[in-house]
């Protein structure tokens, strides 16, 4: 269940099931079409995410008033082990989830088995969708994000980004991935599947699956990818699920809610609005880069985003700005944004989730920090920003050249 497409499956009373239909439309126009298609069944995905979890409440909530017949089932196909299952309660860190987590893995980590027989859609047919007018609206609320090309959607696409014989993340990248992955000028270690996972177009356990098929081939790199695909995900799901506040202070542990609020005061060296830290308006060469990789590529590399969010604590009024200005930026640019793995990236920095206290500073107090001296011993810095210039020049270009494309067609139209 989505804001954009909605899909609805009916599944009849002899167990065969209708094909998928979708419709333009947000959550609300289901029960209606529910009752209006004599639907037996509702199948809807999981997300713990405030507004998902709102839309399907009222949903539920409308079918059994005026459709109690109708059966829901959820599914929680955006991770491995379902949610509920992995643990009933909020975890405090990697190391008290991973356990349990692996207890039940196994049970989890199978093949999908083959769906039944598809019967033809004998229904009414939905309305034809004039995609062209809807894309063209959405990119008209998009706040001049500029568009990227990196990375194509849809099944194939995905499936090519994970097992492609020309630059699959598991074919042909996967051997860097436990040693590099952390360094931002070699962002082809990633796997770069996040956007992908994030919209459905493949699903976590399908990589996993295959990921397991290759360990033999690469076991460090593979057992750190699984790592962070599963049980990191499925710690940032576990946190949003089961804290309501994932995305603001109140929702950081007592000791780094106190830490930061007796240090919320302190003086700041340097100081930026919003406006210009959404602009990379500020005297950190490095941090500009990771903002303008984020804008211009939609997708800043990971250890980036920590120093990135870090910073703005750093530069900001206090903890309760920093982590909103964090939070909008985040989600208005990355394409992966809006994802419980990026509230839960931003909880981490800024408010020590998942995380212990560590010495005492001002402004952090004590949480971890990070600076640019720390950087430069990490990675070739210089280079990180030379390759943020390169991909900044080639996407103001590329929608440059677009503009001027999409001006030229509607000029031709109105002749």
């Amino acid at each position: 269940m989505t804001c954009g497409a909605t899909r609805l499956a009916r599944c009849d009373a002899d167990g065969s099931c209708s094909s998928y239909r979708s419709l333009t439309g947000g959550p609300a126009e289901i029960p209606a079409l529910v009752r209006r298609l004599g639907a037996s069944t509702l199948v809807t995905d999981f997300s713990p995410l405030r507004p998902v979890r709102e839309a399907l409440d009222a949903v539920v909530g409308d079918l059994r008033q005026d459709a109690p017949g109708v059966a829901v089932h959820q599914v929680d196909a955006h991770n491995v082990v379902p949610v509920w299952a992995a643990s009933g309660k909020l975890e405090y860190s990697a190391k008290t989830f991973r356990s349990k987590v692996s207890k039940v893995m196994e049970e989890y980590m199978v093949e999908f088995p083959e769906l039944p027989a598809v019967a033809p859609w004998d229904r009414e047919q939905p309305e034809a969708v004039d995609w062209d007018a809807l894309i063209e609206r959405v990119c008209s609320e998009a706040e001049n994000v500029p568009e990227i090309d990196w990375c194509e959607p849809g099944e194939e696409a995905a499936m090519e980004a994970l097992l492609g014989s020309k630059d699959g993340f598991l074919t042909m990248r996967i051997k860097s991935y436990e040693t590099d992955r952390n360094d931002p000028t070699k962002p082809r270690a990633l796997s770069d599947l996040s956007p992908y996972l994030h919209f459905g177009h493949i699903s976590v356990q399908r990589c996993a699956l295959e990921a397991k098929k290759r360990r033999h081939l690469s076991p460090k790199s593979v057992d750190a990818f699984l790592e962070e695909l599963v049980v990191r995900r499925e710690l940032a799901d576990n946190f949003c699920y089961y804290q309501p506040q994932y995305d603001s202070l109140s929702g950081a542990w007592d000791w780094a809610r106190k830490t930061l609020m007796d240090h919320a005061a302190d003086k700041r060296e340097h100081s930026y609005t919003r406006e210009q830290l959404e602009n990379a308006k500020t005297h950190d060469p490095l941090w500009n880069a990771s903002q303008l990789e984020m804008v211009y590529h939609g997708k800043m590399h990971g250890f980036m985003r920590m120093y990135w969010a870090k910073k703005i604590l750093e530069w900001t009024s206090g903890p309760e700005e920093a982590l909103s200005i964090a939070i909008y930026l985040n989600d208005k640019y990355e394409i992966d944004g809006r994802d419980p793995s990026g509230y839960v990236g931003c909880m981490w920095s800024i408010c020590g989730l998942h995380d212990q206290g560590w010495k005492e500073r001002p402004v952090f107090g004590k949480i971890r920090y990070m600076n640019y001296a720390g950087c430069k011993r990490k990675f070739d810095v210089d280079a990180y920003i030379s390759y943020v210039k390169r991909l900044s020049a080639q996407s103001k270009k590329r929608n440059a050249e677009a503009s001027l494309n999409c001006v030229v067609k509607h000029s031709k139209s109105h002749n």
